[in-house]
């Protein structure tokens, strides 16, 4: 059972002060030999990690999420130097005006303060985000999930290391207890907490918009669509639905509806070939059914149903949409999208314009996979999540959202009457 917060929350907002008082070269250094720890702290993290491992099934769709590995464990030290090499968005000058009579009105960027971040069984999100807040001024409050408590437990025993080397407040990150008490009190750390980011199932993010009392920003869930043109070019068409469906199956990119014009539908089965090596379900409709029913293995094609649209599978299983018309491809998309990632496989440009200006999503690909959808991939360093909403951030949030701005006021005593 948590016991009142408040505390950690005042001395978390206390120790985000101080990280005014830090200059960009010593962020830079800190985040370095960060890196540094985690390669050498790799054992330590993995032994942990494999505690919490052992605690879900193996076939659960997090359990990739969840592992961490010695080759993925190098990729985040790579991420975190990453970071280090970007400039700081800290203090950049946005607009600069002059009113007539003389005051100097100056638009600077800065840090957000504290942020609260709610993400469930995903490690790598505690480096990203501790990073990513450290490069742009802002202190964290992390609240893992319990799948992954000891894995994050770990790993900000790591960071704080790195920060007490530097006398660095060790406060700047702190990890919240993996219970739902501990989420609800951060959901109300009015005047400590300046914004909340969820990363997440929709489940996790549909709570924490409708219990927030502080600002939020949404992220993660992804139900995204790769709309397979009646111009496309079967070769990519073929490569792009593969990667996108089995790159990574548990995170928020990966594809989990396939649309198809009529006019294609015989191009199904070399569509879906490769989808066979990886025993991916396929949910199809009547129309796209008769025509694998022949090329797919039986085992794996089954009859869709509503419920396999507007689904975000994380996992193994993707549906397949028949449409008549271009019109028809848009209108299933606006009905079922999360407003994470969509693609369209045309060759004709007309039709790719339209599905740029018309596709309302916070990433919109023409003959690309969706599986780009990530900070590091869009040259961000890293990202603290991908936003599917409108207002302050939208699409991969590095640096540059998570700040915010002030306006300095310079004059020689002028007065208004």
């Amino acid at each position: 059972m948590t016991t009142n917060l408040n505390e950690t929350f005042a001395t978390v907002q206390a120790a985000s002060r101080e990280l005014a008082l830090l200059n960009d070269d010593t962020i830079n250094q800190i985040l370095n030999a960060l890196a540094d720890a985690t390669i050498t702290e790799t054992p330590f993290i993995l032994v942990e990690n494999q505690k919490d491992l052992t605690r879900m099934d193996k076939k659960d769709p997090k359990y990739d999420r969840l592992k961490l590995t010695e080759e993925r464990l190098k990729s985040i030290a790579g991420d975190i130097r990453n970071v280090a090499t970007l400039p700081s968005p800290v203090g950049r000058i946005l607009k600069e005006t002059v009113r007539p009579n003389g005051m100097k009105l100056t638009k600077i960027s800065v840090p957000f303060g504290v942020i609260g971040i709610i993400y469930e069984a995903r490690p790598n999100v505690s480096f990203d985000v501790f990073s990513l807040c450290l490069k742009s001024g802002n202190a964290c409050l992390l609240k893992g999930g319990s799948d992954a408590d000891c894995s994050n437990k770990a790993i900000i025993s790591v960071i704080h290391k790195v920060l007490k080397k530097f006398n660095v407040n060790p406060h700047i990150v702190e990890l919240l207890p993996a219970d739902r008490e501990a989420t609800n009190e951060l959901l109300h750390a009015v005047g400590y907490v300046d914004l909340i980011i969820p990363r997440g199932s929709s489940g996790l993010i549909k709570f924490v918009r409708a219990n927030a009392s502080i600002p939020v920003i949404e992220t993660g869930a992804g139900i995204c669509h790769t709309y397979f043109d009646e111009f496309g070019d079967v070769n990519k068409g073929a490569d792009i639905i593969h990667n996108a469906k089995t790159r990574r199956v548990s995170v928020c990119n990966a594809l989990d509806c396939v649309i198809v014009h009529k006019k294609r539908l015989a191009d199904l089965p070399l569509l879906c070939e490769m989808l066979k090596d990886s025993r991916v379900i396929i949910y199809a409709d009547s129309q796209a059914y008769q025509v694998l029913e022949k090329h797919y293995p039986p085992e794996l094609l089954q009859h869709s149903t509503e419920e396999s649209f507007g689904t975000e599978f994380l996992d193994y299983k993707m549906a397949i949409k028949t449409v008549e018309s271009f019109e028809e491809a848009l209108g299933h998309i606006q009905d079922y999208s999360s407003k994470h990632s969509e693609c369209i496989v045309t060759e004709n440009q007309e039709r790719s314009v339209l599905f740029t200006k018309i596709v309302d999503a916070a990433c919109v690909y023409t003959n690309v996979s969706t599986a780009f959808t990530d900070g590091a991939q869009f040259g961000l360093g890293a990202e603290i999540g991908i936003s599917t909403q409108k207002l302050h951030a939208r699409g991969p949030m590095g640096l540059e959202e998570i700040t915010s701005y002030k306006w300095i006021i310079e004059g020689e005593g002028q007065t208004r009457w």
